[in-house]
């Protein structure tokens, strides 16, 4: 399928998908939506309520561009937060692709080269980006992941139901839920109703929260 590099509301690029019209990130802005979403309703919000000594465990679903792992490790840096981190991809974003994205200008120049570690290092391998913050890529299918009771928080950033319905279905919310540790969190961008009903169905306790720029809601999930 083909690709192309656009530039989002808030200045920030990503990455397109023609064929769908989909987007890896907000048209309205990349930075902004990963802000809002994962860092301020995910990271912030379990952080401010679970104040542990022990590293924050967090999964993300979709790893992509690293946009949403980047703004994690600069934001943990600020509050000497510990991240072990997980980003599953079935389909890494290439180097060529990277290379084009501007989000070490527009979040931290000096944080450049560490950006380009995470997409430089191995695939299947647990890294020490910086002393507080473990990164390890793996490359699957999100229906393939087996953990259990490992993650304090997940990034829910699949591509959007409209054209992979499939990875919003209460089968792949089960993985969800059983990969959870109690009393976590997972955020989406995703606000359908479908959605929310999926979430329940296994068990997760689900608020609507309002959304990033472009969006009315967004959803937040605790499994207690």
């Amino acid at each position: 399928m083909k690709r192309k590099i656009i530039t989002t509301a808030d200045g920030s690029k990503t990455i397109q998908i023609e064929e769908w019209n989909e987007q890896y990130h907000s048209i309205h802005g990349a930075i902004n939506e990963a802000n809002h979403v994962f860092l301020k309703h995910g990271l912030l919000f379990y952080s401010h309520y679970n104040q542990k000594p022990e590293p924050i465990t967090i999964l993300e679903i979709g790893f992509g561009t690293g946009l949403n792992a980047f703004l994690t490790l600069v934001d943990a840096e600020k509050q000497s937060l510990n991240i072990d981190y997980v980003g599953v991809e079935a389909y890494p974003v290439s180097m060529d692709e990277i290379i084009q994205l501007n989000y070490v200008d527009l979040i931290s120049k000096n944080h450049a080269s560490l950006y380009s570690k995470m997409h430089e290092i191995d695939w299947e391998v647990t890294t020490n980006i910086t002393s507080n913050f473990k990164l390890e890529k793996q490359q699957k299918f999100f229906r393939e992941i087996k953990a259990k009771n490992e993650f304090d928080i997940i990034y829910f950033d699949a591509f959007g139901a409209r054209v992979q319905p499939d990875l919003w279905t209460k089968d792949i919310f089960k993985i969800m839920y059983r990969a959870m540790k109690n009393n976590g969190v997972l955020v989406t961008y995703s606000a359908k109703g479908s959605v929310r009903r999926a979430m329940q169905a296994v068990g997760f306790e689900v608020e609507r929260l309002p959304g990033p720029p472009g969006k009315r809601e967004m959803l937040r999930a605790i499994k207690r």
